[in-house]
């Protein structure tokens, strides 16, 4: 009997599906105020559920974000950091403890920081399919012909360890970015995966899933890869967004060896991108994502005429964004600017409101919480109440911190292609930011350098840090930043430390 009304009540906890959009500024989504359609899909589960205007990033690439994202914590305390990190197995994923909460856990993943590198975050899934890869692995390889078969089987393994090698040695990383080979590795080792394959694998899975009994609930993990370098849209996707670029042979030639280019993905751009040549690959890149939006149309289509938005919640958010040459840089390696922490999320299920807007700032870290409150997961007696940070509750606002590492693979590679930068933009030291209402502060190491009214000024153009310290050094004291004695008293003299930081640099006299 009692093992009876357990599985009853395992039954009854909600599926949830966890959409990752790789690489996607928040800014070129129509749902966020683009002047271009390129989000139709994601602008429709908006209005059936809550956007979040303010969602922060807590990192700045793909593996420390995924790893916040898989264990709630901040990179400085999961330091999963480097393509060579690995997750403590003292620290659990979100996979893991969902499987102890009684999910059926899966994940179809399309990038190969995730899906194919040893850092641990794969832990937990009982099915991790992946489409990033030489030799992918989806659900219906037992279908295959016997050879073939055979063959991913026996190969796999070493695709995986070949795909390690690279992404942890630097000469074979640097290597592999000539721009000879860059063309035929990105194609033939499915380097953005294939969305939709992935989607269609997917709808089968659920499909068939459901249909079996269903007898737990589903927990998904979807990582969609089309946002992300190189640039190659379908035509009819370009011709969507921006139709004039079919007779402009200048644009496709540049953005042909960009994509041939791979260094330059993640290297300040020298000399900086004229006016046309940024246009040029923003119109590809809103091409992508318009493609990859069209994928998510024909999932949430199939979703509702099955009838399975009535117990799923679905949340769809972006690890981080993408620098096409804002603030001289390019790609995602370095800095806490906008264009890389200020991310698109929608959440669309039972306990969130429906056309809602949610205006506070949260971390999409919190996403770890809120997902083990929808499962009604059990609370560990060393961590936090999940409803002190689920969005599925009401959460009290607070500073919102976001840290980036420096990609030490990215610095390798600058090592040898523009040393110079590595200096002239001290993009070694670790960025961090601090959000607390409209204003940001930005720290490089322990210092202040920068604070901005991203309300009024969201491209981060106007320095407020010589106009207004006493709000920097409040920030920084708010946001804990600033190692404070217990005592009370001590506030003041580290506030005036702050100060002095600002004075050292010259901000204020």
């Amino acid at each position: 009997m009692f093992a009876c009304a357990n599985r009853s009540s395992i039954l009854m906890k909600p599926n949830v599906i966890l959409i990752i959009l790789d690489t996607m500024r928040r800014d070129r989504l129509s749902a966020y105020g683009h002047d271009r359609e390129t989000s139709p899909a994601f602008d429709g589960l908006a209005g059936e559920g809550t956007r979040y205007t303010r969602a922060i990033a807590p990192a700045q690439w793909t593996i420390p974000a995924h790893g916040s994202l898989f264990t709630g914590l901040m990179p400085s305390d999961h330091h999963v950091t480097q393509s060579n990190s690995r997750l403590s197995a003292n620290v659990p994923t979100l996979a893991e403890r969902l499987q102890t909460a009684g999910y059926h856990t899966l994940s179809f993943c399309n990038n190969p920081l995730v899906g194919v590198v040893n850092h641990g975050l794969q832990r937990g899934f009982d099915e991790f399919y992946n489409y990033a890869s030489a030799v992918p692995h989806r659900p219906g390889d037992a279908r295959k012909p016997w050879l073939r078969r055979e063959f991913s089987q026996r190969f796999r393994p070493t695709a995986r360890k070949l795909g390690n090698l690279f992404a942890q040695s630097d000469t074979l990383f640097r290597l592999a970015l000539n721009p000879t080979i860059v063309p035929i590795w990105t194609r033939y080792i499915n380097f953005k995966g294939h969305t939709a394959n992935s989607i269609s694998d997917f709808i089968e899975y659920w499909d068939a899933y459901q249909a079996g009994g269903a007898e737990k609930p589903v927990f998904a993990f979807l990582n969609l890869m089309g946002a992300h370098t190189p640039y190659v849209p379908p035509q009819d996707a370009l011709d969507h967004i921006a139709p004039e670029l079919r007779r402009d042979k200048r644009a496709f030639e540049f953005v042909r060896r960009f994509n041939a280019d791979a260094a330059a993905w993640e290297s300040p751009p020298e000399p900086p991108l004229t006016d046309w040549q940024q246009q040029a690959l923003l119109d590809f890149y809103d091409a992508e994502i318009f493609a990859q939006d069209q994928e998510l149309a024909r999932l949430f289509a199939h979703l509702k005429a099955a009838g399975a938005m009535e117990n799923t919640t679905v949340i769809v958010a972006a690890d981080h964004g993408e620098s096409h040459g804002d603030h001289d840089l390019f790609g995602h390696g370095f800095g806490v600017h906008q264009e890389l922490t200020h991310v698109p999320m929608v959440i669309a299920g039972e306990r969130f409101g429906r056309g809602a807007d949610n205006d506070q700032n949260i971390s999409t870290r919190w996403l770890y919480q809120t997902i083990l409150d929808l499962a009604d997961a059990e609370q560990r007696a060393d961590e936090a109440p999940f409803a002190a940070y689920s969005l599925a509750s009401q959460t009290d606002e607070q500073p919102i911190t976001s840290e980036a590492f420096a990609v030490n693979t990215f610095l390798n590679v600058l090592e040898h292609r523009n040393p110079s930068v590595i200096e002239r933009m001290a993009l070694r030291e670790m960025r961090r930011c601090v959000v607390e209402g409209d204003y940001k502060l930005m720290l490089r190491g322990d210092q202040p350098v920068a604070l901005y009214n991203i309300a009024l000024d969201p491209a981060e153009t106007r320095n407020l840090i010589k106009t207004e310290p006493a709000r920097a050094a409040e920030l920084q004291r708010a946001a804990g930043l600033v190692a404070l004695d217990a005592e009370a008293g001590e506030t003041a003299e580290q506030d005036e430390k702050v100060l002095e930081h600002l004075r050292v640099l010259g901000y204020i006299d």
